[in-house]
């Protein structure tokens, strides 16, 4: 069962959709909070992951961010990783004031940038009991030094005098400069671009996973927000509640979850699913219904009643 839904964050009201089991008719459910990739939208895989939970018995609460999707907030397109990490924590006070949800069995699950965002957001929030993350991000990183740590230093000091250029350029009345999360160009790039970029394009900007409110670009100066973010810096504070990271095995950012596992104090867990790369984990069942699987046997054990 869906329930499209509203809920405050700061001062800006999200967009959600409450998934519950079919057959739930009194009583307490668990829930888990499932956040989106950056660039991605509630619709996209987080729905995919939240209708398979609520098939195990779960409620699963996705939504879009603020300044996304069906949310409120300008300037379109910000991403803002402490905005996303309040967000989260929105959802789960959302939660605590449904009848039918237990608000002490609340877990978190993060998607791709959002396997960032969901352990930052849980390093404080104590009502998230359980923390999960397929396929995760550090954003902070990836805009610092690049997806595998190759990027020039100077890209980053260039992006970040254009971000001051352009804050001061829309205190003077400028409209805020989006820029592409794929470029316009891509179908030129995508023979010599890298397997990550090819799966992004093909997931999307094609039928198989494209949203007409997903992907329409981010603000140029959010690179402010971004380069100072760290999502796993402080991982050791989700301890001792539980954290598992899903990977694929074919991932070109396999690292990310691999280091935050290295750091986090425990109990921890690192699954990876073989064959499959970053984007698979997003909707392709072959790899979607065995990562389903250690997520209810892991939200089962730790939400349990």
């Amino acid at each position: 069962m869906r329930t499209s839904v509203t809920f405050p964050s700061t001062h800006l009201v999200l967009a959600g959709i409450l998934f519950t089991p079919d057959d739930h008719v009194d009583g307490r459910l668990p829930a888990v909070v499932v956040s989106h990739p950056g660039g991605g939208v509630k619709e996209q895989s987080p729905s995919i992951y939240a209708e398979r939970l609520a098939g195990a018995g779960f409620a699963a609460l996705v939504f879009d961010a603020a300044y996304q999707g069906e949310s409120e907030g300008e300037p379109r397109g910000l991403e803002d990783p402490f905005q996303r990490a309040e967000d989260i924590k929105s959802a789960v006070t959302y939660l605590t004031t449904c009848d039918d949800i237990d608000p002490d069995r609340i877990g978190a699950l993060g998607i791709c940038a959002s396997g960032g965002y969901v352990p930052y957001a849980a390093q404080t929030d104590h009502r998230i009991s359980s923390v999960a993350t397929v396929s995760a991000v550090d954003l902070g990183s990836v805009f610092r030094e690049g997806l595998g740590r190759t990027q020039d230093p100077a890209i980053l000091i260039a992006m970040l005098d254009q971000a001051g250029a352009l804050r001061t350029a829309e205190a003077r009345g400028a409209a805020p400069q989006l820029a592409a999360w794929i470029p316009d160009n891509a179908e030129e790039l995508l023979e010599g671009a890298t397997s990550q970029f090819r799966e992004t394009f093909e997931f999307y900007c094609t039928p198989r996973g494209y949203h007409p409110r997903a992907n329409q670009g981010w603000v140029l100066r959010s690179i402010d927000l971004i380069a100072q973010y760290d999502s796993y810096a402080m991982i050791r504070l989700i301890s001792p509640r539980p954290l598992l990271m899903i990977a694929g095995s074919e991932a070109e950012t396999a690292y990310f979850s691999r280091e935050a596992i290295e750091k986090a104090a425990g109990p921890k867990e690192l699954v990876v699913i073989d064959g499959a790369t970053h984007i698979d984990l997003y909707d392709k069942d072959e790899y979607v219904t065995p990562a389903v699987a250690k997520l209810t046997e892991f939200f089962g054990k730790h939400l349990a009643g």
